[in-house]
């Protein structure tokens, strides 16, 4: 039987959610928990809701905000678990969650990560409904990546799924190996900070790929997320989420794509790349400084992408069928 789940749970202005976020993680059927939560300079009760619901918890608050990667990174430091599990602050898990994902994992130890089933809610009490948020991640030829299934309706009933296994999983309410996570460092980093906040995911799932591990869907583990960053609310989010979409789409792949998966999917990633950059030319320009960031830390950015590349276990071969 497996041991402690380290819960790392990153806050920033997210007091309407945590009360019923933080029911979730108290009703876990699995006992053996350790809360570790980090705030990212929060103006409102985070840190005070946290505190109250949670006195035993190890808190950090930040004096001001280290992205979602940062935040992580330091959560990570202060788990004491043989998995961690990364909960969104609009999440909410059934009370199952934690033992069927860890128990699914059992056995399977060159898998790293697990997913449960995430289904889309709504409002600040996260109220369920029937429509798929997250099965996990699927990757494409166009360099995009997308979460299984997302905005169809739930068809477990009465035809259930069964666990399969994924590119990678979303960090909304994602189940990791700490032995995964270590052994995925890149710069003393388990999420990339160069990311911030958005696609850090996908990054860490394709890196776990190229160092040979692997990740499962596991669909009796049910919970539900508000996600309120979709490509068509794009238009009405806050420039600098935008930003970063644009700067971790490029960042994504320079770090982790080879040669051979370039080459194969160049016809269909380089229209694509032509059209972000002429939008952020003309219709979106206040994302400009992503492409700037980009050039300005080239350096930085192929240092960590030949590291990765050494440290390869796969091949882009091997890989070619994630990407459709």
């Amino acid at each position: 039987m497996a041991g402690r789940v380290s819960v790392v749970l990153v806050t920033w202005n997210s007091a309407p959610f945590l009360r019923r976020c933080l029911a979730g993680i108290a009703g876990q059927t699995w006992r053996d928990l350790e809360l570790i939560a980090v705030d990212n300079a929060s103006s409102d009760d985070s840190v005070a809701i946290v505190r109250k619901l949670f006195p035993h918890a190890t808190m950090i608050v930040n004096g001001t905000n280290r992205g979602f990667t940062g935040a992580v990174n330091q959560g990570i430091e202060q788990s004491s678990g043989e998995f961690v599990l990364l909960c969104n602050p609009d999440a909410f898990l059934e009370p199952e969650y934690i033992e069927r994902t860890v128990q699914a994992l059992e056995g399977k130890k060159d898998f790293g990560a697990a997913t449960g089933k995430l289904l889309r809610a709504t409002g600040t009490n996260i109220e369920p409904t029937n429509i798929i948020d997250s099965k996990g991640i699927r990757m494409t030829r166009s360099g995009r990546h997308f979460d299984i299934d997302q905005g169809l309706p739930d068809t477990r009933h009465p035809t259930p799924d069964t666990p399969s296994e994924v590119f990678g999983v979303s960090g909304a309410a994602a189940v990791y190996r700490m032995s995964f996570l270590q052994d995925a460092k890149i710069d003393n980093q388990v999420l990339d900070e160069d990311f911030f906040t958005y696609r850090e995911d996908a990054d860490l799932a394709w890196r776990g790929q190229l160092l040979g591990w692997r990740a499962l869907y596991v669909p009796d583990a049910v919970g539900y997320h508000v996600r309120t960053v979709t490509p068509e609310k794009r238009r009405s989010l806050a420039p600098v989420v935008n930003m970063h979409s644009v700067k971790n789409r490029f960042l994504l792949r320079l770090k982790n794509e080879g040669p051979y998966l370039a080459l194969r999917n160049a016809l269909f990633e380089i229209p694509r790349d032509i059209v972000a950059i002429a939008a952020v030319l003309t219709i979106e320009r206040t994302s400009f400084p992503a492409l700037t960031w980009l050039w300005k830390n080239r350096r930085r950015i192929m240092a960590k992408r030949r590291e990765i590349q050494r440290r390869r276990r796969v091949s882009d071969r091997q890989l070619a069928s994630w990407f459709r």
